[in-house]
């Protein structure tokens, strides 16, 4: 009997151990990338795949270090933004996004954010946060100086160049270089300053 309880008491925690092990693994596999996030980034998001700029309508994605943007119908892929965007970038108005090529649904961030258009940033960024977790980003004032732990920071990868291509599909970001792809929405652009340069926006 004993031998029987036994059994059943064996076979209940195997079968608990296969329930749990799916929802443990995908905890354990969640990316944390602060290391790979910009330094103008928002604080507060271990994991970050895309940053929306509703001021200047233009995406950035953090794996590979590269602006999305329109002109017309062209959507662009580029590690530095034209000068015809003068955005500041610590300031302006971010939204995290953690799905999947967010911009082939442009027209519903465009819409869904036109409210945070000219929105000033109250978010904090990477740059000035005292958060020790954040010190392992290049270009922070702290950058390797975290007490303990492993402070080495995992660059992003940055494509060289800003070439283009034109196409009836639209691509993923790419780290070997800048590209465009037709896309059939027009979006809007505000103007707004990066960096401290000045110039005019919108296309």
């Amino acid at each position: 009997m004993k031998t029987i309880k036994t059994k059943i008491s064996i076979a209940m925690l195997v079968l608990a151990g296969l329930l749990i092990s799916p929802s443990a693994n995908a905890q354990v596999n969640v990316s944390v990338n602060i290391s790979s996030q910009a330094i103008w980034g928002p604080v507060g998001y271990d994991y970050v795949e895309y940053y929306y700029m509703p001021e200047i309508d233009v995406f950035y994605y953090v794996p590979t270090a590269q602006f999305i943007y329109w002109n017309g119908d062209v959507q662009y892929f580029v590690s530095d933004l034209p000068t015809s965007f003068s955005v500041n970038l610590y300031s302006t108005y971010k939204v995290v996004v953690n799905k999947p090529k967010p911009y082939l649904n442009h027209g519903y961030y465009v819409s869904h954010y036109k409210k945070h258009k000219h929105s000033k940033n109250k978010q904090g960024n990477i740059r000035d946060s005292k958060n020790e977790k954040y010190y392992v980003v290049k270009g922070h004032p702290n950058h390797g100086k975290a007490k303990g732990g492993n402070n080495k920071s995992v660059e992003p990868k940055k494509s060289k160049g800003n070439s283009k291509t034109q196409s009836s599909k639209t691509k993923a970001p790419k780290s070997d270089g800048g590209q465009k792809s037709q896309q059939k929405s027009s979006p809007k652009q505000g103007s707004s300053k990066k960096g401290g340069q000045k110039g005019k926006g919108g296309k």
